[in-house]
């Protein structure tokens, strides 16, 4: 199992979203996770580097109405060998790229 943690702005913005926003992300996140166990993302994250942030990625998925939700994450060091770990960095909308 993949290890991660969140930054306090993932925090912040992730209590910001609804209920139902947030079932819908961890939704994502299980699919998210079986895809890093095999190295590869389907299309249907969207899983892509963020532009002039280095070594950030974002996942896209949708939230019902609305904008679609995004979340930008990096990979950090890993805390058990060959397993990778996320550093959860934005949750929101589109909006969350200014400064991802």
């Amino acid at each position: 199992m993949p290890t991660y943690e969140t930054l306090p702005r993932f925090t912040a913005d992730l209590d910001r979203l609804t209920p139902e926003q947030r079932r819908r992300f961890r939704r994502t996140v299980a699919a998210f996770v079986e895809d890093l166990r095999t190295g590869s993302f389907r299309a249907g994250l969207r899983v892509k580097r963020v532009q002039r942030a280095p070594g950030v990625y974002e996942l896209t998925w949708s939230m019902g109405t609305g904008p679609a939700g995004r979340a930008t994450w990096e990979y950090g060091p890993a805390c058990r060998p060959g397993t990778p770990h996320v550093i959860w960095r934005r949750i929101g909308t589109h909006d969350i790229l200014t400064g991802p």
